[in-house]
């Protein structure tokens, strides 16, 4: 009857995600609540302290998990945050582009940039900045769909290759799943798999657009703390390479740097203390995450996960793994993820490049089904579901040939 009951906790708060708009919750505050009072059940309700004790351990785990991961987001987003916040990135965005440029030549700028951006931040705030960048060109309603349609997927897709840029991507690293040298060369395959949408989405478009250029002044010091949030990524990518360091080390590392380099150089005081930047995270996200892995992990307790073993029974992994990029788009990536690694699937290095991709980019086919479609819908004025939808075909197309790319290519590693 508990396992029962249980189940339905992780539904309600499935429930709770899926209809977010419409019920004017935030996602984080649902999770949390039922990721929380299914464990707690789980002490009131076990039958002796033996049961007890084996349930205390599986917690221990489940949140030694987390919090690898937590740390290193708290860390990535940090550096983001100061830099999105002091204007280094709206204003490297504006220096490179033109004052007058063709729609197409557009579509392409804004794609490449929200892939490369997406790599090296998380997804919210890759969204923010390509979705604020769209409303300055101030295009007709209809443009700025395909637009936005392409932002979406572009963020998703460009997340997926490196650990900074996407959650499931990270998950999926830190299960000793795939190494960073494996997912580098999923940038390949997801970089055409956006080129080619963007060139399905510039068909009919023939007009120009002048940039509004907003220049703004940059301190040195901001260009030296980007230097420093590049350089701790390429430590993160070559020390776990070459000497096993956990990406987590190298990052807090990494901030620790920053955080020394600013009070060297004045420029951490009172009225602009620099370990205040770690505000400006989305705490939200990370309060999302630590409600789901809990719920997953109560589920793996309970073994009610065994039934996503049954796909992969019956199908083989090539198209279990499409058909679980699909589903993402309807329910979130991260408990998908997080489900699928606790039911240890046994598969091969393609197979796991293939549902890396899958559940990274799989969202971006419904408006609903990853946070950069989310962050869309509620800042952009007249997207909507039904609207995004009419796109789905075209995401669908450039879903499959990425995914089929990245099959291909993952042979020959």
């Amino acid at each position: 009857m508990l396992h029962y009951v249980l189940i339905g906790l992780a539904l309600l708060a499935l429930a709770g995600v899926i209809f977010e708009e419409v019920i004017h919750i935030n996602k984080a505050k649902i999770t949390l609540l039922f990721g929380t009072l299914s464990w707690i059940a789980l002490f009131i309700f076990s039958p002796s302290g033996a049961e007890r004790a084996v349930i205390d351990h599986h917690l221990r785990e489940n949140l030694a998990d987390i919090s690898s991961l937590w740390l290193f987001l708290v860390a990535a987003m940090t550096f983001v945050a100061y830099l999105n916040k002091k204007g280094l990135i709206a204003s490297l965005l504006h220096r490179a582009m033109p004052e007058s440029i063709s729609e197409r030549k557009l579509l392409f700028f804004t794609a490449i940039f929200s892939f490369v951006f997406s790599s090296l931040a998380d997804n919210i705030t890759a969204t923010l900045v390509s979705v604020a960048l769209i409303l300055s060109l101030s295009l007709p309603p209809n443009k700025t769909m395909r637009f936005a349609v392409l932002v979406v997927f572009a963020v998703n897709s460009g997340g997926v290759s490196l650990i900074t840029g996407d959650v499931t991507t990270l998950m999926i690293f830190l299960a000793d799943k795939v190494s960073i040298l494996n997912l580098l060369w999923l940038s390949l395959p997801a970089f055409v798999a956006v080129l080619i949408l963007a060139a399905c989405l510039s068909i009919g478009m023939s007009g120009r657009v002048r940039i509004k250029q907003q220049r703004k002044d940059i301190r040195k010091i901001d260009y030296a703390i980007a230097l420093i949030f590049l350089s701790t990524i390429l430590f993160t990518i070559f020390g776990n390479v070459l000497f096993e360091i956990p990406p987590v080390l190298s990052f807090l590392a990494g901030l620790s740097v920053m955080f020394i380099f600013a009070r060297i150089f004045n420029d951490d005081d009172e009225h602009d203390p620099i370990l205040e930047y770690i505000r400006y995270i989305e705490f939200d996200t990370l309060l999302f995450f630590l409600g789901i892995l809990l719920l997953v992990g109560m589920l793996e307790q309970i073994h009610a996960l065994e039934f996503l073993l049954t796909l992969y029974e019956h199908l083989p992994p090539l198209y279990a793994n499409y058909i679980m990029g699909i589903t993402s788009a309807a329910v979130d990536n991260v408990p998908l993820t997080a489900a699928l690694l606790k039911t240890d699937i046994t598969m091969d290095l393609p197979s796991w490049l293939g549902l890396t991709y899958a559940v990274g980019v799989g969202g971006s086919l419904l408006v609903i089904g990853s946070a950069a479609g989310i962050v869309s819908m509620s800042k952009i004025p007249g997207l909507t579901f039904g609207r995004y939808a009419k796109y789905s075909f075209l995401l669908l197309i450039a879903y499959t040939v990425g995914y089929a790319l990245v099959l291909t290519l993952a042979n020959f590693i």
